[in-house]
């Protein structure tokens, strides 16, 4: 029967992306694995792979449309001995699915096509029910001795394809493919019409929300209004870390590695996490996990928006390391091309506006994190020394922004007094 490829869940939080190009179409033949589209979620642009096999008989969205919401049909699938005559008439499902074309949008989506009429006989359990599997993974589980009823498929509609008979394992959990990501929040406030009727007769320029800043504005109101914020705020002094990077990196200047003052406080912020580790926790709703690595998340400013990469166990890492990965990161980050798992995740976070000249600022904590610091400049100021002299010294602001339902206020202060620690004394990061 033909198989209707749906729009994909690229990420726990997806809910809709753009289907921005076709790799396939209509009349080509695919096998599991082959790459068919790309499709752009609210964070970068990630190639799509089919999980069947079959010739594409028809293409139901267009590329360049926008808003397809995930498991909207998008394609459909024949298998050998099927044509296109089998397909029927347009679903009433992706129809509505599909956005409608207007001036905003690249392309107008394809007339969708139905699914086929019904289906014919196929291979039946022992209480009669029907086991929907390709042709190919029928094949294979017939080389291979398999029972199918005993398998569960991860294809369409949980079809058993040629992944799930090559694996052979004990059926696993169905993924939840209607879990629906966290609901976006609507901000209190006026409606767009509301908002457009004070300004008429002004002149503007109405720009669109992509997807980005669409989930930017959701989840930070959310977090604003439903995580129980408290702040933290403490002067760190730089001046032993200005002198001991300088050094590091004249050692460092052959190998091409060039330390900033980020790398120093990510390396602070992991070996404190290690230093309390009661802190290095995550709220997960009933419950908080208290997490063994140091998984540190730090924010890069891109065009149209913000990602934050998570540099992994952090605390085991050197610090020409750390500056290497977070540069990599980084400049993918700037390009879109992050992979889900290297942007989620992670127990506490970064945001460093000091590079922009910003003194302080308060950061919003990103759940299911504990925890983020807000990084202000460094700059000269007067300060009392231990032996109460006034002298000049390089302060840098920092405030730490933490979930209360995680960490209490003296667990807070002793997680942040460990980070000015490590800061204020570099060497000992390094022993």
């Amino acid at each position: 029967m033909p198989t209707e490829i749906l729009m994909p869940a690229l990420s726990p939080t997806m809910e809709e992306g753009t289907l921005a190009k076709w790799l396939v179409k209509e009349g080509d033949t695919v096998s599991s694995g082959d790459l068919i589209a790309e499709i752009e979620t609210d964070k970068a642009t990630m190639e799509f792979e089919a999980v069947d096999e079959g010739v594409v008989g028809k293409i139901l969205i267009a590329e360049g449309s926008e808003g397809v919401k995930v498991n909207t049909p998008i394609a459909v699938l024949l298998e050998e001995g099927e044509s296109a005559d089998d397909i029927g008439t347009t679903p009433a499902k992706a129809t509505e699915a599909a956005p409608a074309a207007d001036a905003g949008n690249k392309a107008a989506p394809a007339v969708a096509a139905a699914p086929a009429s019904p289906a014919p006989a196929a291979p039946a359990a022992a209480d009669g029910t029907r086991i929907f599997a390709s042709p190919l993974a029928r094949r294979i589980a017939a080389d291979k001795g398999l029972d199918l009823a005993q398998l569960s498929g991860s294809g369409p509609r949980g079809r058993i394809v040629k992944a799930d008979v090559e694996t052979a394992t004990s059926p696993a959990a169905p993924a939840a493919k209607d879990a629906p990501a966290a609901a976006a929040a609507t901000p209190a406030g006026p409606s767009a019409d509301m908002v457009a009727r004070m300004y008429e007769g002004r002149t503007y320029e109405e720009i669109s929300l992509d997807g980005m800043r669409k989930t930017i504005a959701a989840r930070l109101t959310e977090a604003k209004q439903t995580v129980p914020h408290f702040y933290l705020r403490r002067d760190i002094q730089l001046d032993a870390l200005l002198k001991f990077r300088s050094q590091l990196n004249k050692q460092l200047e052959t190998r091409g590695v060039k330390l900033s003052v980020n790398d120093f406080i990510i390396k602070a912020v992991a070996l404190a996490l290690q230093a309390v580790p009661e802190a290095n926790a995550v709220w997960a709703g009933d419950r908080v996990l208290q997490m063994k690595a140091s998984d540190v998340a730090v924010a890069v400013a891109i065009e149209g928006g913000l990602f934050t990469p998570v540099l992994q166990d952090s605390e085991m890492k050197s610090l020409s390391a750390l500056s290497a990965e977070m540069k990599d990161l980084a400049t993918r980050a700037r390009d879109r091309k992050l992979a889900p798992h290297e942007y989620q995740g992670g127990s506490f976070a970064i945001s460093n506006l000091g590079m922009f000249g910003i003194d302080n600022f308060d950061a919003i904590v990103n759940p299911p994190h504990a925890g983020i610091l807000a990084v202000g400049a460094g700059a000269k100021k007067p300060v009392v020394g231990a032996d109460g002299e006034l002298k000049v010294a390089t302060v840098m602001s920092v405030t730490m922004s933490v979930d209360h339902r995680v960490i209490d206020g003296a667990l807070g202060a002793q997680l942040l007094q460990a980070i000015v620690e490590n800061l204020e004394n570099p060497m000992v990061m390094l022993a």
